[in-house]
């Protein structure tokens, strides 16, 4: 697999071993898999960064190199990195500051195991008991023509020119963002097309949840209910839409709220009900709406996650109980549809500076990406 970031994949290699950088790449599984993880680098906000699983790599790497064991043979008798140090470290890089444990605990080595089945050797090794870890030295050393050649610093340097290629991609999108906003009034339709292209099935997950919560909160602006405790006590109020905080928290599947109807909204790209059943479980089987990166048609997407529904719980009344909780499906194109009638409204402006204030919270924007 090749895509426009591995020429500066094969650089480092070139740079750091020569000829033998070629047989060091076809013979290095891990090198492999952050060249499938570095797809997204140089194609711009649109596309999904991968961080998690790469920064897994990253820190234990570091702490392999920091410890002197690129240079010396004594990592088996190491006593592991710490969890804590390890977790910090990872939310200390850009774009880390809201990553989980999970690709350190599972997901990158099933995800290498998904890729490369027929490597016996998985990347992270783990004492559950002393919350120790390791990066598997087996993968960082490989034998070429009978000569051994350890890649741990050719793997920060990748990871670097990675992370580098994404802020320079978002710190782009925000400066875009910032020149339309100065665009005159004649050149809406050009803030209209810059916002439609971001509505896409390959935008960054951030930066469509970023959108989304732009356009709904003004397709709701001008929506209004009547609350009151007594007949004599209600009053008119206008919808409001609340972000709860940055993308990708851990909040419990609840990505926007509404007031005063009290409505949760949970912004996802996958079809996986398991995924979702846990997000309505954490909430108690409160009704939560859904909005879902995919072109694919309201009913068909209903229809999928009954089924994985069915699959996943076999009782009908369990079904029904949890399918009674999707209160909502907003997909693609419901969104160009509201997108649109808010901005029939008035409000194009008024969602592009929210789409600039968000991105700047959101990517620690200021001037220039730190």
């Amino acid at each position: 697999m090749e895509h426009e970031f591995t020429s500066q994949i094969q650089q480092v290699l070139a740079a750091a071993f020569g000829k033998a950088g070629e047989d060091i790449y076809e013979k290095s599984p891990l090198l492999q898999y952050l060249n499938i993880k570095t797809k997204s680098a140089t194609r711009g906000a649109k596309a999904r960064g991968s961080f998690a699983n790469i920064y897994a790599v990253y820190v234990l790497v570091e702490d392999y190199i920091k410890n002197g064991f690129d240079q010396r043979n004594d990592y088996t008798d190491y006593a592991g990195a710490r969890f804590t140090d390890l977790f910090q470290r990872q939310r200390e890089l850009p774009f880390g500051s809201k990553l989980q444990n999970h690709a350190l605990n599972s997901r990158l080595n099933e995800e290498f195991k998904k890729y490369f089945p027929q490597v016996e050797y998985i990347p992270i090794l783990r004492d559950p008991q002393t919350n120790r870890y390791w990066i598997n030295e087996n993968l960082l050393k490989i034998k070429v023509e009978g000569k051994t050649y350890n890649i741990a610093q050719s793997i920060i340097k990748i990871i670097n020119l990675y992370i580098e290629a994404k802020q320079s991609a978002f710190k782009k999108f925000v400066e875009t963002c910032e020149r339309l906003k100065s665009v005159a009034i004649a050149s809406n339709t050009t803030v209209e097309n810059f916002i439609m292209g971001l509505l896409a099935p390959n935008v960054d997950a951030r930066v469509f949840e970023i959108v989304s919560y732009a356009i709904l909160k003004f397709y709701y602006h001008d929506q209004t209910v009547y609350f009151g405790y007594s007949p004599e006590s209600v009053q008119e109020e206008s919808l409001k839409l609340y972000k709860t905080g940055r993308t990708n928290a851990n909040d419990g599947g609840i990505d926007f709220v509404m007031r005063p109807l009290g409505r949760f909204f949970q912004v996802t790209e996958t079809l996986d009900t398991r995924k979702y059943f846990l997000d309505i479980d954490k909430i108690e089987r409160y009704p939560i709406s859904f909005v879902i990166k995919s072109e694919e048609a309201i009913d068909e997407l209903e229809q999928k996650l009954r089924a994985g529904a069915e699959r996943q719980y076999s009782i009908k009344t369990i079904v029904e109980k949890y399918m009674n909780c999707i209160e909502e499906i907003i997909n693609l194109v419901v969104l160009r549809q509201r997108f649109l009638e808010a901005t029939a409204q008035g409000y194009l402006r008024d969602i592009l500076d929210e789409i600039i204030h968000q991105s700047r919270v959101e990517f620690n924007y200021d001037g220039e990406l730190e």
